[in-house]
């Protein structure tokens, strides 16, 4: 039996899958099984009322769902899946409250990394309707980027029947970019690499940036955190780790932890430097923050949750 249809047999057969995403690694289960779901959130210690994201392998599969799609939805489909954006829509009766953490929307994407799609069509051809898929770590902590991050986190908790599947390193390395589509104009409810500006260039409509009531995955204050604390725009001392744009000098005694050239780089980089600065078992973390626009907005965003 090849890895994807194994995956794909446990994901029906009620067990947990750990895949990889571009966004980061997800820990899935068969999205219409409450008690698969269950195990989700026990493994990740995470608040029942927080909702899932339900991955399926293309956008045919939206109807199922969801139980109204606005037109500008359709174009941010048409345009950015599969890839790393997540729209929040009106559920149909398929997304249960054990999905949505009681709220009458649903949290759908279409990944764009080949093996988490050749697992998603597998499993639908088995009668599978979509995974959730939270990210595969204990809750509040950095998200996984390697299968490595995964097990290390997790195995104490999964079962024999539960997998691990390694897709490499996670490319875009930050969640998705989720999108509230139930207003008459997008709502960006968190940054990723699918900006405003792209949004906007889409749709042609503005991007509404607050004034949701709406819960989604990774918008409590902390979160992605390391156990080392994190600084933001600091001055790295003797013994501290340093993240920062390889343009910025790494003083004297301090660890750099990671020296992207690119905002991209920054982006797929940054947990793994988290990670890394609690495998040599630092206090401190000093983060420059990087400025602008676009993906800059997202690593600000997940850094500043790191140091809450």
């Amino acid at each position: 039996m090849t890895e994807i249809s194994k995956a794909a047999q446990a994901l029906k057969a009620g067990h947990l899958v750990a895949l990889p995403t571009e966004t980061v690694y997800g820990l899935a289960a068969d999205a219409t099984n409450p008690e698969a779901v269950a195990r989700i959130y026990s493994v990740k210690g995470r608040p029942s009322d927080h909702p899932l994201i339900v991955h399926v392998s293309n956008a045919e599969l939206l109807d199922q769902w969801v139980s109204e799609i606005p037109s500008y939805a359709l174009l941010l489909a048409n345009n950015f899946w599969p890839g790393p954006m997540t729209l929040v829509l009106r559920r149909s009766a398929l997304a249960q409250d054990f999905i949505t953490g009681g709220q009458d929307t649903v949290a759908i994407r279409v990944p764009g990394h080949a093996k988490a799609l050749e697992i998603l069509t597998a499993f639908e051809a088995l009668g599978g309707l979509g995974v959730a898929a939270p990210s595969a770590n204990r809750f509040g902590r950095v998200s996984p980027t390697t299968a490595q991050a995964v097990a290390s986190e997790l195995s104490e908790y999964l079962g024999d029947n539960d997998l691990i599947v390694d897709g490499g390193e996670s490319e875009v390395g930050l969640e998705s970019t989720i999108i509230d589509c139930t207003g008459s104009n997008p709502r960006v409810l968190r940054p990723g690499a699918i900006t405003n500006e792209m949004i906007e260039q889409a749709t042609g409509l503005s991007v509404v940036e607050s004034g949701s009531n709406i819960r989604v995955s990774g918008s409590l204050k902390s979160h992605y955190a390391p156990e080392a604390k994190v600084i933001l725009d600091g001055t790295a001392s003797l013994g501290d780790g340093l993240i920062a744009l390889s343009q910025v000098p790494t003083p004297a005694g301090v660890i750099r932890l990671a020296a992207p050239e690119t905002l991209a780089e920054y982006g797929r980089e940054l947990y793994a430097a988290l990670r890394k600065a609690d495998s040599l078992n630092l206090s401190r973390v000093v983060a420059i923050t990087p400025d602008g626009d676009g993906l800059a907005v997202a690593i600000r965003d997940r850094l500043v949750r790191a140091a809450s």
